[in-house]
């Protein structure tokens, strides 16, 4: 059953704190209804974070959803279940909503999915940044036939390729947090050991809806979205990118620069873009 929503109207959007039921208990949702919808299918938006922090309130998923809204796009955010903090495992493990590893946070998302096509006449996209572009991909072979996928500077492989080209460009501190090494431990802290359900399956691609992907020029994991891209291309899917170019990793939680609008301009103009 649907849980009692908290509304809110702020300008144009018309905000909904809600719950759907999910396969470990409620999984909250923040719904976004534009006053003035486009002929669009409804965006479910996963924020990032590296599978262990971030939630609906993170400007990657706040302000996203509410400049999509301004351009009629409804979105609905999802607060899916945060993995084992890394190299801090036992924090957080109790609870209505303790942490787990995979498959967890991509049942969850399945679960929203299949609750949201019942209502959504015009269709589903499926998107996300950073980690939740790597969960998106992973919960749509299971979830209901969708409209499209929409994957800002994701990572989508157990171990980041390395790509020396790319690794020179990344400039400040994430040329030490974001150094693959760094980035496969905090992965291999979210799959455990068997890696259930953590990453996208090739074989899974042939299923996959077109595809809008963004990514950052300066960015670690660009060489994964590279090697992604190639992946779904072989795949016969029918895929849009852009590099931005000068851009760094997290563009879309920096709601004032020039990369975050000319992103959300992008996604806003191919959502409401009927397929060939």
């Amino acid at each position: 059953m649907r849980g009692e929503g908290i509304g809110a109207s702020v300008g144009t959007v018309d905000v909904m704190d809600d719950v759907l039921p999910g396969p470990h208990g409620p999984v909250p949702i923040r719904r976004y209804r534009p006053q003035d919808p486009a002929a669009a299918p409804a965006l479910v938006w996963l924020h990032g974070g590296g599978f262990f922090r971030g939630d609906l309130d993170l400007p990657e998923s706040d302000a996203v959803a509410r400049a999509l809204n301004a351009r009629g796009i409804p979105v609905v955010t999802v607060d899916y279940r945060l993995g084992p903090l890394p190299g801090m495992p036992w924090i957080g493990r109790t609870g209505p909503r303790a942490r787990r590893r995979a498959p967890h946070a991509r049942d969850e998302v399945v679960a929203v999915l299949h609750s949201l096509a019942e209502e959504c006449p015009a269709g589903l996209v499926l998107g996300g940044a950073s980690a939740g572009a790597c969960l998106a991909t992973t919960a749509i072979p299971s979830g209901p036939a969708l409209a499209g996928a929409v994957l800002a500077y994701g990572f989508f492989h157990a171990r980041i390729p390395c790509d020396p080209a790319v690794q020179r460009l990344v400039r400040g501190h994430r040329r030490i947090t974001h150094a693959p090494l760094l980035l496969d431990a905090a992965n291999r802290t979210y799959a455990g050991p068997l890696g259930a359900g953590a990453f996208p399956a090739p074989e899974d691609l042939s299923t996959f809806p077109r595809a809008l992907m963004l990514d950052a020029e300066r960015d670690t994991m660009r060489a994964s979205g590279d090697r992604f891209a190639r992946q779904l291309g072989a795949a016969g899917v029918d895929l849009e990118r852009h590099v931005l170019p000068d851009s760094r990793h997290a563009f879309l939680n920096r709601p004032d620069s020039i990369d975050f609008a000319a992103a959300v301009d992008l996604i806003a103009s191919w959502v409401v873009r009927r397929p060939d």
